[in-house]
């Protein structure tokens, strides 16, 4: 085993002048670092491949919470998803391929982390995970967080799973309740958790509708099971849907949202009573709004944020269970080549994940 690893570190902008916000671009550099060491708890994974998340860019600019700075006796690397080879031996998946649960001390309550004394967090550049990330040639990790990756995947498919397979399976199953033969809408199209929640509903029999900007994007979803789409910057957007529900069932059940903003007033027709919108996400910058409305219809808005491992396993075996295969837009080879997908992220045009491999 190699005393030292390539790592891509965050590094602190020089000066004082800077401030949280999209201005803000702090430094990424590839360091050598050292092996990090398993506790008797721990295993130590051999990352195969990592892949990208919005939440990357965030940290760059100062505006995700518990970021922590790069310090040659106290690392901070980037990336929370990774497939690997557990290098440890004495485990049961020892020398195997797996997945690596993305989150810590959220183990199964759906509530929200069930771990006294001990705060939630995701791997990559945060106190809460002591600076362990993914984008790096070994993470150590709990021994009871890796699961075997599902064999019909590829290094880079299996890659892109952990951070949005949990965030979209939590948003679809666990908060909107979604099953066969409901009506639900994802809206922004083409991010990976809106990609994979579309797969998961199809994957269980729902009937799904889109919103994006993108005609080529909605294209792209209807290939992928969705029934249709419209384009959110159409002022009578709700309308054009209505019309597209079937008569039998003209009304959704759900919808799973990543934007936030005004989605509750134009969806005051369209909703079923009862019915659920979960959002995972305000890329609008406001709040969902709650009309008086969606009240007497008792709509529910119920917020969603990563979630447990159970429910990252359960993501996991459901892939593997309907041989879903998720959506890479871009594969990146080497570290050295991390700013390119940072800035795909930060133009938003990808449809799917941007993975990284060859980790050196």
């Amino acid at each position: 085993m190699p005393e030292q690893m390539q790592a891509l570190v965050l590094v602190k902008t020089s000066g004082d002048e800077w401030k949280p916000g999209p201005k803000t671009w702090h430094p990424i550099q590839v360091k050598d670092v050292p092996v990090p060491t398993p506790k008797e708890d721990q295993v130590l994974v051999k990352v195969l491949a990592a892949a990208f998340n919005h939440r990357d860019v965030f940290q760059r600019q100062s505006l995700y919470p518990g970021t922590i700075f790069h310090a040659d006796s106290a690392p901070s690397i980037l990336g929370a998803d990774a497939v690997g080879i557990v290098v440890s031996p004495g485990h049961h998946l020892s020398n195997k391929r797996v997945l690596v649960a993305p989150a810590v001390n959220w183990l199964k309550d759906p509530s929200g982390p069930d771990v006294p004394g001990k705060q939630f967090g995701i791997l990559g550049s945060v106190k809460q995970t002591d600076g362990r990330g993914t984008f790096a040639e070994y993470v150590v990790v709990g021994k009871d967080d890796v699961i075997e990756c599902p064999e019909h995947l590829s290094v880079a498919e299996a890659a892109t799973v952990p951070l949005g397979g949990l965030t979209s399976y939590r948003a679809t199953f666990t908060k909107a309740n979604v099953k066969s033969g409901d009506n639900v809408l994802i809206t922004g199209i083409g991010g990976g958790v809106a990609i994979l929640a579309l797969q998961f509903c199809v994957a269980v029999g729902a009937n799904v509708w889109v919103t994006s900007s993108s005609p080529a994007k909605i294209k792209r979803a209807q290939e992928l099971g969705a029934k249709g789409g419209v384009n959110y910057k159409d002022a009578d957007w709700p309308k054009q849907l209505q019309k597209m529900l079937p008569s039998s069932r003209p009304f959704l059940d759900a919808a799973i949202d990543s934007g936030g903003g005004p989605l509750g007033t134009q969806l005051i027709r369209l909703l079923r009573d009862g019915a659920i919108i979960s959002c995972y996400g305000q890329t609008t910058m406001q709040p969902l709004d709650m009309p008086m409305a969606l009240v007497l219809k008792n709509v529910e808005i119920r917020g969603s944020t990563m979630g447990s491992r159970e429910e990252f396993f359960s993501a996991v075996k459901l892939i593997g269970e309907k041989k879903i295969k998720p959506i890479v837009d871009s594969v990146l080879n080497g570290l050295g080549e991390a700013e390119k997908g940072f800035q795909l992220l930060k133009e938003g045009g990808q449809f799917g994940k941007v993975g990284l491999t060859s980790l050196r």
